[in-house]
C-alpha cells in the first residue's frame, strides 16, 4: 500500500508502525518472535536473525542485550533503532534456516559468529547447552569451521572442540596408547586392550580388562556413544556384564586428556577393590 494509506491505517489503529516499513496489524505482538521478525524485516531482503539474537531464538543463550542482531548483506544507509545489521556479504544458503518462522543463522553458523564475540568461557557454556538441546554436533561444527576458514571465530571454535572433544583431533587407537601410557607412568597392571568375552552365549570386546580382578573399563566417547541407541545398547551390555560378576566403570576421554594423574588414581582403587 502507499504510504497515505498506511498512514490513514495507523491513525485508525488498524496498523502499529514497528519499524519504517514495518507495521503490526490489529495490535502489537510483544512476542520474542514478533519482535525478531519485525527487526529481520526492517533490515531488508535477504537479512536473517544472527549472532546473540539468533542464539536467544534457539533458545541456548541469553544475553542482556535489548538490540536485535541481523545480518544483512544488502542493508545500506542508516540502522534503525534498536537494530545491528552486520553487513556481512558471506551468508551462503547452507548457513541460513527459518525457526518459529523468523530467518535466522543456522545454530553451527551462529555459535561461529558468537566464536567471534565471546569469551572463551561464555561461548563453551553456549556450545554445551546447544549439545545439549540436540541441536547442534561436532559433524555441523567442523564443516561450519571448514567453510568458514579465515573468518574470526574460526580458531576460537575449533579449539574449543578440541577440548570438549579430543576424540575428534585423536584417532582411538592413539587415546587407547595414551590411556596405556597413563597405566604404565603408575606402575599399574596392563590391561588387554580389546579382548574377546563371552558372556551369556555373546562375544563382547571391553575396551580395557582386567580378568584377575573382574574389572572393565570403558570409555565413553561422544562420537560413538552420545545417541539414544548407544545409550541404550550401552546400558544393556552392562546390565549383562555386571550379571556375570564383572564391575564396570567408564571414563571419558577428556580424561586422558587432561585428568591422567586423577584417572590413575581411581583405576587404582578400582584394581585394589577386587
Amino acid at each position: 500500500m502507499d504510504r497515505r494509506t498506511a498512514a490513514a491505517r495507523e491513525r485508525s489503529g488498524r496498523l502499529h508502525r514497528i519499524h519504517r516499513g514495518v507495521y503490526s496489524v490489529g495490535h502489537v505482538s510483544s512476542t520474542p518472535e514478533a519482535v525478531f521478525l519485525a527487526g529481520v524485516l526492517a533490515c531488508g531482503p535477504g537479512a536473517v536473525l544472527s549472532h546473540g539474537s539468533a542464539a536467544a531464538l534457539w533458545g541456548f543463550w541469553k544475553t542482556d542485550d535489548t538490540a536485535i542482531h541481523v545480518i544483512a548483506p544488502n542493508r545500506r544507509g542508516r540502522s534503525p533503532a534498536g537494530l545491528v545489521p552486520h553487513r556481512d556479504g558471506w551468508l551462503p544458503s547452507s548457513d541460513r534456516t527459518e525457526f518459529h518462522r523468523v530467518p535466522c543463522t543456522t545454530v553451527a553458523r551462529t555459535l561461529l559468529d558468537l566464536a567471534a564475540i565471546l569469551p572463551p568461557w561464555e561461548l563453551r557454556k553456549a556450545l554445551g547447552e546447544a549439545e545439549a538441546m540436540r541441536i547442534v554436533n561436532h559433524g555441523q561444527l567442523r564443516l561450519q569451521i571448514r567453510r568458514g576458514r579465515g573468518r574470526r571465530g574460526v580458531a576460537r571454535l575449533r579449539r574449543l572442540l578440541d577440548e570438549i572433544h579430543p576424540q575428534n583431533k585423536r584417532s582411538r587407537s592413539e587415546l587407547e596408547r595414551m590411556f596405556l601410557h597413563v597405566c604404565l607412568q603408575v606402575d599399574l597392571p596392563q590391561p588387554e586392550v580389546n579382548a574377546s568375552l563371552r558372556v551369556e552365549g555373546r562375544t563382547l570386546k571391553p575396551d580395557f580388562l582386567w580378568r584377575d580382578q573382574r574389572l572393565i573399563l570403558e570409555a565413553d566417547s561422544r562420537r560413538f556413544h552420545d545417541t539414544d541407541t548407544a545409550f541404550l545398547d550401552d546400558r544393556r551390555r552392562e546390565q549383562r556384564l555386571q550379571v556375570s560378576g564383572w564391575r564396570v566403570s567408564r571414563f571419558s576421554w577428556e580424561q586422558v586428556e587432561f585428568e591422567p594423574q586423577a584417572l590413575a588414581r581411581t583405576v587404582r582403587q578400582l584394581l585394589s577393590q577386587a
